[in-house]
């Protein structure tokens, strides 16, 4: 395989459009002189490449609009980014549920479907769950299979490069699942696949409360926490992947797993039962004593891990997510915790996406994926 170099014509060609089709989708209905002007290319070369564009579906010429005739008395073209030219999906396969948004190329959410699943469910069910629950997303939005550019998965466990869970504790039968592979075959586009809180901070830095900030922590809470964490606006997995899995820090033997703090009765919780948490938590809000004490218990485990974790880190946001409201309760000895280790505490703050953050960031893997394909400017050519 040669890679082209900077001589090759093809090269320069691909770098222009990338400029031009760049400048497309920044702007909603762009003349050919404004494209000139933002590109900083000839007229020539942007009307060469807008023609490219033209024919491979992805721009479009648009009506002219009020005020757009020039003194030749010939309305100046205006063109678009053909957004629906193709589809993107953003997928969530969970613990207690599975779901999906459906997006175009400009990565707005078109349409959304989410099921309920048992946490008990074995991972083939799981999966085609999964499967069905895109098959009846895709059927009632009539978009064809066909049209998908890109799928993005977030799920927990660590996961590898290649969308094998390396270890998954919280899903029966995902430790070692190759699971990009798996739903591959549900698709003819590529498949990404990664971690959920690492997909969940991608989503608020996108779109959510980390808007603006590159140094970012996501914490996950819940009877299985684990945060994911962006450094200069880089998602930073760690050399296995494993990073932001505080939910493993009890095993060093530093406190009881969570679903011990958390329980009334001396008896655990179910690792991931989330009625039996949030009931917890509706009975100490409505004053019983016994769930007041266990609520501390966790919030005072949860606010040491994310210390620790902001320590290493030095975050200039930390985002406090999961599928519970009641997880308010510990903003702020969260904040007052970071207060007091930290030289310069971080800003602390919910989750603006709530449940979709999960799916939400998945989302952006698969945009991430077609922008970069829409931006190549290097190509590899067989010998």
């Amino acid at each position: 395989m040669a890679r082209l170099t900077g001589g090759d014509p093809s090269l320069l060609r691909r770098i222009n459009s990338a400029a031009v089709l760049h400048a497309l989708r920044g702007a909603q209905t762009p003349t050919l002189t404004e494209l000139v002007r933002t590109t900083g290319l000839s007229r020539p070369t942007v009307e060469g490449v807008v023609e490219g564009l033209m024919e491979s579906g992805l721009v479009v010429e648009v009506p002219a609009a009020p005020g757009d005739v020039r003194k030749q008395g010939r309305p100046a073209r205006r063109f678009r980014f053909r957004a629906e030219a193709g589809h993107l999906l953003g997928m969530e396969i969970g613990a207690h549920r599975i779901r999906v948004l459906l997006a175009d190329l400009s990565g707005r959410v078109l349409d959304r479907h989410a099921v309920a699943v048992d946490e008990a469910m074995a991972a083939d069910d799981r999966l085609e769950r999964a499967r069905v629950t895109v098959a009846d997303l895709l059927r009632r939005t009539g978009v064809a299979r066909s049209t998908l550019w890109a799928v993005g998965v977030g799920s927990p466990g660590i996961v590898e490069h290649d969308g094998t869970v390396r270890l998954g504790t919280a899903l029966p039968g995902w430790t070692g699942l190759p699971l990009g592979l798996r739903l591959r075959r549900s698709f003819r586009c590529p498949v990404l696949v990664e971690n959920d809180a690492n997909a969940a901070v991608l989503a608020e830095h996108w779109t959510g409360a980390a808007i603006g900030s590159d140094d970012v922590v996501y914490v996950m809470a819940g009877l299985s926490p684990g945060a994911g964490s962006l450094i200069g606006g880089r998602l930073h997995r760690g050399f296995g992947g494993a990073a932001g899995e505080i939910g493993a820090l009890h095993l060093l033997g530093r406190e009881a797993a969570p679903e011990i703090l958390l329980s009334t009765t001396g008896t655990p919780l179910p690792p991931l039962d989330e009625p039996a948490m949030s009931e917890v938590f509706a009975l100490a809000a409505r004053g019983d004593a016994e769930a007041s004490a266990a609520v501390r218990r966790f919030v005072r485990r949860l606010v040491h891990d994310v210390a620790a974790l902001a320590l290493a880190l030095d975050p200039e946001l930390v985002v406090l997510g999961g599928w519970s409201p009641s997880f308010e309760v510990v903003l702020e000895p969260l904040r007052e915790e970071l207060a007091r280790y930290c030289l310069r505490p971080p800003k602390v703050a919910m989750s603006a996406l709530g449940a979709e953050a999960v799916a939400t960031g998945a989302l952006r893997l698969a945009l991430d994926h077609v922008e970069e394909r829409l931006y190549a400017v290097e190509e590899t050519a067989a010998q």
